[in-house]
C-alpha cells in the first residue's frame, strides 16, 4: 500500500470510528484545527495518563504543574518569543497561496525572477521572504489597545520557568528535580498539515529537569535514553523510531545540545519529541527581566548558582498519530479484508465490547448485566446491532482488544466467549470471572 493511500485510509477510519473530526465541519471546517471524538479523546487521555504516571507518579523527583495559558507579555519578551519567534513567509502573487521561505519545493530564490511557485508553477510570482511571528495575539480587558495585548502561549515551558521557585519551595524539593506539565499551546503556523501532525492548536507534554551546572550532560543522556525507552513501551515499533542529533548549525540559540525522537510516519520521518540541554538561558533571561533572584542555594556546597535545564517536550497529538499509524493494519481473513488497529490494550479507547449473539432468548439481558458490571472498571461498549461478524469488524477498527459474546451456552453454564483482537483466538470464560481476566491482560 502506498504511503499516501495508507494515510488517506487512516484519516477516513479516524472520522468513521469517531477518533478525529474536522473542526467546524458543518461550516466548511477551519484550517488544521481538529476535534477529538469519543474514541480519540480516550486514546489521547490514555497517552497523557501514561506520560503523567511515568513522569510524576513513578518518580519522587518530579512535581506536576498546570500554568495558565495567558501570561504576562513580559514573559514572552524575556524569552525572546516576541522578537524572534518567527518563520520566513513567502506569498505567491498569482495563486495567493503562502509558503515557508525555506520550503524545499520552491525552485529558485523567492523574490527573484527565477523563483517558481510550488503550487501553481508560475515563475517570478513569489515575494521575498519576510518574517512572520507565530504567536497568536489577543487582548485582555474591554479595550483593544497595545497596552492590553497578551499572547496565547506558543509553548508550555515558560510557565514552568516562571514558577520554578514556587514549586521548589512549596514541594521542599532539592536539585536535581523536575517540573512536568500537560497543556495546550498555539502557533500560527504558515503551512500546517498532515492531519493532526502540525496544527495551530496542539497539546504538549513537557518536563523541565533542573540540574547543577556540570552535571547537565549526564542528565541529558539519561533523559534521552529514558524517553526513547518510554516510546517503545507504548508499543511503537523500534524500527520506526530513531534519534536525530542537532548539529551546531541546527541548534536553537538557547541549546547546548539537542536530539529529536523521530517516527517514520506515512509522510516520512518526522520529530514528535525533542530533548534539549537549555543550559541556564531561560532562568537567566527571566532573572534579568523580572529582577527576581532565581538562583538556587546549594547548602551542601554553600554556594549559589542558576540551574541548568534539561527539557523533554513531546506532542500528545503527534504521539496519538504515531500510535494510530503504527497500529493500523489490513489483513485477509476468510477471503475478506479485515481492518484492525493493533493498539496496546492498555491504550485502547475501549477495552472490551459486550455483544449478545442474537436479540432473543435472554441474551441481551445477560449481556447488559455483564456490561454494567464491567464499565465501572473498564471503558466498555455494548453493541447488539447487526450480525456478529459485522460487530467484530467495527470493534477491530476501533482497536478494542477483547470482544465478549453472550451466546446460547451462556444461558446454560454462565460462560461467555472472549475473542482476542490480534490473534482471533477465543477463550471460554466464566462471566463472573471476566473482570479479573481482563484486568490481568490489561496490566500485562
Amino acid at each position: 500500500m502506498a504511503d499516501n493511500e495508507r494515510m488517506e485510509k487512516l484519516v477516513s477510519l479516524a472520522k468513521r470510528r469517531g477518533f478525529v473530526f474536522q473542526s467546524s465541519e458543518i461550516y466548511g471546517g477551519l484550517g488544521s484545527v481538529w476535534d477529538y471524538g469519543p474514541l480519540g479523546v480516550e486514546l489521547k487521555r490514555n497517552v497523557k495518563d501514561r506520560w503523567w504516571k511515568a513522569m510524576v507518579h513513578a518518580r519522587d523527583d518530579i512535581e506536576g504543574l498546570d500554568a495558565g495559558i495567558l501570561m504576562s507579555p513580559r514573559v514572552w519578551e524575556a524569552s525572546g518569543h516576541v522578537a524572534g519567534f518567527s518563520d520566513p513567509l513567502v506569498d505567491c502573487k498569482h495563486c495567493k497561496q503562502r509558503f515557508r521561505g525555506d520550503d524545499p519545493r520552491i525552485k529558485g530564490t523567492p523574490g527573484q525572477p527565477d523563483a517558481q511557485c510550488p503550487a501553481c508553477g508560475t515563475r517570478g510570482s513569489l515575494t521575498a521572504p519576510r518574517l512572520f511571528n507565530l504567536m497568536f495575539k489577543t487582548f485582555m480587558g474591554p479595550v483593544e489597545e497595545d497596552a492590553a495585548v497578551v499572547y496565547l502561549r506558543p509553548e508550555t515551558a515558560q510557565g514552568i520557568y516562571v514558577n520554578y521557585l514556587n514549586v521548589l519551595q512549596g514541594s521542599r524539593q532539592k536539585i536535581p528535580f523536575g517540573i512536568a506539565q500537560i497543556g495546550k499551546a498555539f502557533r500560527n503556523e504558515i503551512t500546517p498539515g498532515n492531519f493532526i501532525f502540525r496544527t495551530r492548536e496542539f497539546e504538549q507534554m513537557e518536563m523541565q529537569f533542573f540540574v547543577r551546572p556540570g552535571t547537565d550532560e549526564e542528565w541529558f543522556e539519561f533523559w534521552r535514553h529514558e524517553r526513547m525507552r518510554w516510546h517503545v513501551g507504548l508499543g511503537l515499533r523500534a524500527e520506526r523510531l530513531r534519534f536525530h542529533r542537532h548539529e551546531p548549525g541546527e541548534l536553537a540559540h538557547y541549546a547546548k545540545a539537542a536530539y529529536d525522537i523521530e517516527y517514520e510516519f506515512p509522510f516520512g520521518w518526522n520529530e514528535f519529541e525533542g530533548i534539549h540541554n537549555r543550559t541556564d538561558f531561560d532562568l537567566s533571561r527571566h532573572q534579568q527581566a523580572s529582577g527576581k533572584k532565581l538562583e538556587y542555594f546549594d547548602q551542601e556546597r554553600n554556594e549559589r548558582w542558576l540551574p541548568y535545564i534539561v527539557e523533554t517536550s513531546v506532542g500528545a497529538d503527534r504521539t496519538a498519530l504515531a500510535l494510530l499509524c503504527d497500529a493500523y493494519a489490513e489483513e485477509q481473513v476468510e477471503g475478506e479484508t479485515r481492518v484492525v488497529l493493533r493498539l496496546q490494550p492498555a491504550l485502547a479507547p475501549i477495552k472490551a465490547a459486550v455483544l449478545p449473539l442474537v436479540k432473543k432468548d435472554g441474551m441481551p439481558e445477560i449481556a447488559k448485566r455483564i456490561y454494567d458490571g464491567l464499565r465501572g472498571r473498564f471503558t466498555a461498549f455494548y453493541d447488539d446491532g447487526g450480525s456478529i461478524g459485522r460487530r467484530y469488524r467495527r470493534q477491530d477498527e476501533a482497536g478494542t482488544p477483547f470482544a465478549i459474546t453472550v451466546d446460547g451456552q451462556t444461558t446454560q453454564d454462565g460462560t461467555v466467549t472472549v475473542r482476542h483482537r490480534d490473534t482471533l483466538a477465543q477463550d471460554r470464560v466464566a462471566a463472573d470471572a471476566l473482570a479479573a481476566y481482563l484486568a490481568e491482560r490489561l496490566e500485562a
